[in-house]
């Protein structure tokens, strides 16, 4: 028998555990085993790399992660998910050691350390959260050096734009701050239950250091929020309420080397970490 679960498996297991797939909770359940294996094996973990996965389920991608050799922190939101998990490890892993397995049934947005300092992250991501979850993972947990995610493919394009793309905007820049994003490869519809109705993708993140600048993170996130909440203005009249007035704003624009014309899709990350440090104390 395959530890891996397949749809049969699946759905015999959620029946069971009374679980129904939420919409609210991102709730698409991978069901097959070639995917998950290829998913473990695009993460080029080391041997016996610790993993973090967010949004377990009922185990696909956790089974496939310790079949491989890896323990596994896992992340569930929800309580009979969390309670599960290591019973369905022990029933189709038997093998695998009780330690190689730690379930935190916490809200992944919420948590602020992580035990057994994963140094990867591997995850099918809910879509209607997976941007900030990357985030607040990358910004919360130091010891995370490089990651793949899934997510929906629309998302996943916005997380490894380039400047000067179509799509590049809040998540690409605040993403780059962390970490080198790239596609890693597409999964079909039909390897999840219940069949989503958006594609998938997969995104491969190398954690590298931040834009040397005298800026917070916070400081430079601020300044980005407010460079993309008007896209089609140009960065003078779009940063005016962060700079205190239109002529503030093209003065530090002006101070960072950015021409007050540009708009917010041309400039990378590092560009914006320059450009917070020069914000109008008036307007602090």
């Amino acid at each position: 028998m395959s530890a891996l679960l397949g749809p049969a498996e699946i759905r015999a297991l959620a029946t069971r555990l009374g679980i129904r797939p939420t919409k609210a909770l991102g709730q698409n359940f991978l069901h097959d085993p070639n995917t998950i294996r290829r998913i473990v094996r695009t993460a080029a973990l080391s041997a016996g790399e610790r993993v973090l996965e967010i949004g377990p389920g009922l185990g696909s991608l956790t089974l496939g992660l310790l079949e491989a050799g890896h323990p596994v922190t896992a992340v569930e939101i929800d309580p009979v998910l969390a309670q599960a998990l290591p019973v369905t490890v022990a029933e189709r892993l038997p093998d695998a050691a009780l330690s190689a397995l730690t379930v935190l049934a916490a809200d992944a947005l919420q948590i602020e350390t992580v035990p057994d300092a994963p140094t990867a992250l591997v995850a099918n991501l809910p879509y209607n959260v997976a941007v900030p979850v990357v985030l607040h993972l990358l910004a919360a947990v130091p010891s995370l050096r490089h990651g793949l995610v899934m997510v929906q493919s629309e998302v996943a394009d916005r997380l490894v734009a380039p400047p000067g793309s179509r799509v590049y905007g809040v998540p690409s820049v605040k993403a780059a701050w962390f970490a080198a994003a790239t596609r890693a490869g597409a999964v079909p519809r039909a390897v999840f239950w219940p069949t989503p109705n958006v594609d998938s993708g997969l995104v491969r993140l190398a954690r590298r250091e931040p834009p040397p600048t005298i800026a917070s993170r916070q400081q430079v996130f601020a300044l980005v929020d407010a460079a993309f909440a008007q896209r089609r203005k140009t960065l003078r009249a779009a940063l005016a309420g962060w700079a205190g007035s239109p002529s503030g704003a093209e003065q530090a624009l002006r101070a960072a080397g950015v021409d007050p014309s540009a708009r917010g899709e041309t400039l990378d990350v590092t560009v914006f970490a320059r450009l917070a440090e020069h914000r109008p104390t008036t307007s602090a």
